[in-house]
């Protein structure tokens, strides 16, 4: 697992040793990141919500995001996320959150341009997390959600105040774009 593109271009990442975590590949990640090419700026605060190893996260702070909050719920998640920062010499660009998903959307206090959404398959955690980020004060104006899962799961069209840019499928993932609807964005 390496970085693909921009500063840290290719810095090898630490790699879980069980498959507790599920690591983007770097197919699916060199797609997600070409989607996300556009939004992301030197100003862009990003949220990796499953953070994992940490892979979608720094490849964000790579591309030039200014700062990045890593949230998982699992300490080992967080150790090897943790480490992987280290490695790529940002930590003053992360901010790690241990905890469950719903506490630390609630940890955050800055407005948030982009949300990085991959969590464990099939759980319904996906729908469940874009509500809780609807509901919250900390979305920025053009505000969206990136989003990888199993194509077993379709999303719909509109979730809380996000609607559905676009979808693309790779193998058994899909990655599904939400942006803010402007016409329910009142928190702004």
């Amino acid at each position: 697992m390496r970085i693909i593109s921009g500063k840290l271009k290719c810095r090898r990442l630490k790699t879980p040793k069980n498959y507790d975590i599920r690591p983007t590949s770097d197919r699916v990640k060199e797609a997600i990141f070409s989607i996300l090419a556009s939004y992301i700026t030197d100003k862009s605060v990003v949220v990796d919500l499953f953070s994992g190893t940490g892979n979608l996260g720094l490849e964000a702070i790579s591309r030039g995001a200014k700062t990045v909050f890593f949230s998982d719920s699992s300490k080992e998640s967080i150790a090897l996320t943790k480490e992987n920062i280290t490695t790529c010499g940002v930590m003053d660009q992360a901010v790690l959150l241990l905890g469950d998903y719903r506490q630390n959307i609630r940890r955050i206090h800055e407005k948030v341009d982009i949300f990085l959404l991959d969590p464990p398959y099939l759980q319904g955690l996906l729908i469940q997390s874009i509500n809780i980020i609807s509901e919250s004060n900390i979305i920025a104006e053009d505000c969206i959600i990136l989003c990888e899962h199993s194509s077993k799961e379709i999303l719909p069209d509109l979730i809380g105040n996000f609607a559905l840019l676009k979808t693309r499928k790779y193998g058994s993932i899909q990655v599904s774009l939400y942006h803010i609807s402007q016409t329910n964005n009142e928190r702004g």
